[in-house]
């Protein structure tokens, strides 16, 4: 079998003719890769107040926030093209109020020891935390923005560290 060499530009994605396929890792070391990402949720300060006093109609709105980010992470791989299925060694989404905002700023950590990294994964967690808070309390604020959904930092693997600008 012919390997494709990765487009002009360096695409590992798509090949010299627009062709997509799943990058092969089969000879890459297996290192521990961590990656973080954030994104936020803005909204109005009466809509943050009622999800930090506990006071959703549809219940806990952080939890069940957390828990659909992890969901996500380890789901990435089927909702994102092209994404390797990855052995998840750990998940986390933590949830703050930020009344600068106002609204709530989500950062998920993906870790695994792998071949590839995890910035999809963490990046797929966060988005989905976001959007489960957009869910959970729409009925009282159909005004809310997700945004600035971004990897923050990763680890591990050939291509080096990363640690976004402030």
């Amino acid at each position: 079998m012919t390997r494709t060499p990765p487009a002009q530009g360096g695409l590992t994605h798509i090949g010299t003719t627009g062709e997509a396929h799943m990058v092969d890792v089969g000879d890459k070391a297996e290192t521990v890769r961590e990656a973080v990402a954030e994104g936020t949720v803005r909204m109005q300060p009466a809509t943050l107040a009622m999800i930090a006093e506990g006071n959703a109609k549809k219940g806990d709105v952080l939890g069940t926030a957390r828990i659909a980010g992890i969901m996500a992470a380890k789901k990435a791989h089927e909702l994102i093209p092209l994404c390797h299925p990855l052995l998840l060694t750990k998940v986390t989404v933590d949830i703050e109020p930020d009344h600068t905002l106002p609204g709530l700023r989500v950062r998920a950590l993906a870790r695994v020891t792998g071949k590839t990294g995890v910035e999809m994964e963490a990046l797929t967690a966060a988005s989905v935390a976001c959007l489960t808070i957009y869910d959970m309390a729409k009925a009282v604020d159909r005004g809310m923005a997700i945004s600035d959904i971004r990897l923050l930092s990763k680890t591990g693997g050939k291509s080096g560290d990363y640690q976004a600008d402030a």
